[in-house]
Parts: structure tokens; sequence; C-alpha cells
């Protein structure tokens, strides 16, 4: 597609596969200078050498300040400090797509391609989304636009038709297993499992120290009781509420899935406990749960108060599980 490359470039797959490395190499094979036979870049010209310095002329990269390993260092002291209290934004502000134009106006220092590469594509707010509209409407020539997305439902559906979009698969269950133990995960199977088979997700999870709520969270949800569900709102309300409420999640489905197929997809470790409870809860009331999960995780982020949000999230789980 080089000699006939589309202006912007849509990467869809599930979270944790490797997306954004998977850009950013492509990012640097665009605008390498001695491409080899295969695609890849050479890593080895001018231009390779500053794409791995992270300060490529021709290159930009847009994504949240919290993906950032450094706030930007344009502010003076005092507002660094001020900022510093702050906590970074998981959102892509317009800001972020506005301050491209300068880029896209001048001319390539290398005679070649500018690329914006921008991840993830459904951390854009609305006016941001708007304003990256607005370009890809009106693409500056010798631009390419490299974007990733979790979701493509979480998106504009004007922006999805202004750019090509490839599906990127799940690796398979063994590639994956292979991969994780070459960086020294300990009980890949059950971490890779646990993230839906992501193996990027995997290791982030191993590396994060994050079993020990996990565990908490899933021997709950093994043995719901309304006294432990208070209870263990108090534990884990110190933690962050996302991967709770996505660890509530895979559950409910491994228990649907049990009840209606007899199988588990993520949490084969605690398939006694699941059976009994498929057994006794009503389909009805395990839909309704999986839909009112589904919503809290829309609003995990930016809870009145986590403990609240907890209590409330196991006790609905509670309500569901007991017999009619």
């Amino acid at each position: 597609m080089r000699a006939r490359l589309p202006h912007a470039i849509l990467f869809h797959g599930p979270a944790g596969i490797g997306k954004a490395d998977f850009i950013e190499s492509f990012a640097q094979a665009l605008l390498c200078e001695r491409v080899q036979p295969d695609g890849r870049a050479c890593s080895s010209c001018a231009s390779c050498g500053w794409f791995l310095q992270h300060n490529h002329p021709d290159y930009r990269r847009v994504r949240p300040e919290a993906l950032e390993d450094e706030a930007p260092d344009e502010e003076g002291e005092g507002e660094k400090k001020a900022k510093a209290s702050k906590t970074p934004s998981k959102e892509i502000k317009i800001e972020q797509i506005r301050s491209l134009a300068d880029f896209m106006n001048i001319s390539t220092h290398r005679q070649g391609l500018r690329v914006v590469v921008l991840y993830p594509a459904e951390a854009l707010n609305m006016p941001a989304s708007n304003a990256l509209l607005k370009t890809l409407e009106e693409p500056p020539p010798g631009t390419v636009f490299l974007l990733a997305s979790n979701g493509l439902d979480r998106l504009l559906p004007t922006i999805l038709s202004r750019c090509r979009k490839f599906a990127l698969p799940m690796p398979d269950h063994a590639a994956a297993l292979a991969w994780l133990a070459g960086q020294g995960v300990q009980d890949a199977d059950s971490w890779l499992r646990e993230e839906g088979g992501a193996p990027l997700a995997a290791l982030a999870q191993s590396q994060g120290g994050s079993r020990e709520e996990l565990d908490t969270l899933l021997q709950f949800l093994a043995r719901p009781s309304v006294e432990g569900a208070l209870r263990q709102a108090e534990k884990l309300a110190k933690g962050a509420l996302a991967p709770l409420v996505a660890w509530q999640q895979r559950w409910l489905y491994d228990l649907l899935a049990m009840k209606l197929a007899g199988s588990l997809r993520y949490y084969p470790r605690y398939q006694k406990e699941l059976a009994a409870l498929a057994a006794k809860v009503h389909t009805a009331n395990l839909l309704r749960a999986i839909k009112s999960t589904n919503e809290r995780r829309a609003v995990a982020d930016h809870p009145l108060s986590s403990k609240l949000f907890i209590e409330d999230m196991l006790l609905d789980y509670t309500a569901c599980c007991s017999p009619a």
C-alpha cells in the first residue's frame, strides 16, 4: 500500500494485544530511509536514529497525559508544581489536536511523510473528536494518521468513515503463553485467561501486584453475602475501580457460560464455585447483573464515592445470586 497510502488508518482489536507498539513500529517504518524488504524499518539510518530517540521532526504522538512518562515541560516551574498535584488526564484533549496544526502546515524535514500516531482513539473527548474530524475531512498532503482503538463502538461514526480500518487479531493461546514464558511470568496460564487472552494485559497485571485485589474480589464473588459485600468494599475501595468492574464482568460471563454451556473462559480455577452458583442463579437475574455491570464500567473512572460504588456493585451481585 505504500504507493497509495491512505491518509488515515485505524487499527482496532482487543486491549492488551500490542496495537500501540504495532502502530509506532509502523510509523518508524514509514519514516525509515532504508526500508527492509519485509517492510520493517532498518533501525540504523538517520531517520530511525531520531525516531528511536523520540525526537524525529516529522513524527508526532498523541495520547492521554496518563500514558505519558513525563509531563510536558513547556510550563514554568510554578505551573509544573500546580499540575503535579492534579491527576493526569485519561482523555485526549482538543489542545493536543490543535497543537498539530503548525506541525502539519510546514514542509517535512526529510522530504518524506509526516506521521501522526494517536491512541487510544476512544480517549478523544468530544471537542477533540470534532477537531480531529475536521483535519481528517481536509487532510494535509503527505501526512498519515495511524490510530489504534480498543472498541470501534466508542468512536464517532464520522471518524470511522474517514479511516481505512484494519482488525488486529488476538494471538492464539499457545503463542501468547510462549511469549509470557519468555518474559519470565509465573503462572502465565492463569494470568492470560484472567485477561481474556491478551498477553500484554496479562504481563502488566502480573507485574502490577494486583493479584491480591483480584483474589479478594473473586473469593467474595464465589461466596456472596450482604455482610461480605460491605466488608470487602472497605478493602477494595483503596484501589482503581475500572479493573474491579472488568474482573466482575468476566466472572459474570463465566457464570453465564457455565449455566448455559458448562464451559469457562476466564476463571477455570474457580470451576467448582461457578458451577455451584450457576445451578441456583436465575438466568434473567444474571442478564440484569451483566447489564448493570456494563453500565458501571462506563462511569468507573468518575465515581462520587469509591466505597459506595463498590458496595452497590457487590450488593447488586449478591441479590442476583440469591435464590428466588
